[in-house]
């Protein structure tokens, strides 16, 4: 069998086997290794290891895809200048992902602008990165699919979905206000994960202002207390920073 056919061989049974990173990589490996004492168990543990490496790769990139972030901004991008003082404190704990493994919530509360949604995105990208299955919502667009789930197998499968998740993140909660159905139905949401798994509320309203959004005292009082419970909460108040930059945009 000549060279043109083994080569053929590989890539056919690579692609069967679904190793792409092997079909990538075993020439240009090949030519790398001395001719004249070629280690073969060598060569085959380092093309496996490449293979390994861009399937880690490929996964992270289908749980980014899979995750729904609206935007992919890292916390490497944050400017911890201009990160409220509470926020700087507690975000090398939260780096650690150590809220997701004890299914921990974490609370971002503050006025509009100042990193709310880009920390909370940062963590659902590096936990992504870690390992973890993350699902980014609006508050608006999460009630919005459950009232699309009409039957009540849809609504078993949501529910089933939304529960299995290690990280949730509902982002701007209290934009909108919602009627009694659309409160109960995100209580109800919500109680799924409620000490089990990790979910990560951004808001611009304080607990005390919740019910102008639930309408409910009973309800928002069951609610504030189910996720608050052993949960992070990170005060983001401060001075907004779209604002800082669009006043040195106008600068320019």
């Amino acid at each position: 069998m000549d060279m043109e056919d083994i080569n053929e061989k590989i890539i056919h049974y690579s692609r069967l086997l679904r190793l792409p990173g092997f079909r990538k990589h075993y020439q240009s490996l090949q030519q790398e290794m001395p001719t004249e004492s070629a280690d073969y168990n060598a060569y085959l543990c380092r093309l496996l290891e490449m293979e390994y490496q861009e399937r880690i790769e490929r996964r992270k990139k289908l749980r980014i895809k899979l995750a729904g972030f609206p935007q992919l901004k890292y916390l490497q991008d944050l400017s911890l200048d201009d990160l409220p003082q509470d926020a700087r404190e507690k975000l090398p704990a939260l780096k650690s992902m150590d809220f997701i493994e004890s299914g921990q919530n974490i609370i971002l509360s503050g006025n509009p602008g100042t990193g709310k949604s880009h920390l909370a995105t940062g963590l659902g990208l590096e936990a992504c990165n870690k390992g973890y299955k993350v699902y980014f919502v609006t508050v608006p667009q999460l009630i919005t699919q459950i009232r699309e789930s009409h039957s009540e197998r849809r609504l078993r499968a949501l529910e089933n979905r939304f529960e299995k998740y290690d990280l949730v993140i509902c982002d701007e909660f209290g934009y909108i206000s919602f009627d009694k159905e659309g409160a109960e139905l995100l209580f109800t949401h919500l109680s799924l994960r409620t000490g089990k798994k990790a979910t990560i509320i951004t808001t611009n309203l304080s607990f005390d202002r919740w019910s102008e959004i639930f309408g409910d005292p009973v309800l928002t009082a069951a609610m504030v207390d189910r996720i608050t419970h052993r949960a992070h909460i990170i005060n983001m108040n401060g001075k907004s920073y779209r604002a800082k930059e669009t006043k040195e945009w106008n600068k320019k």
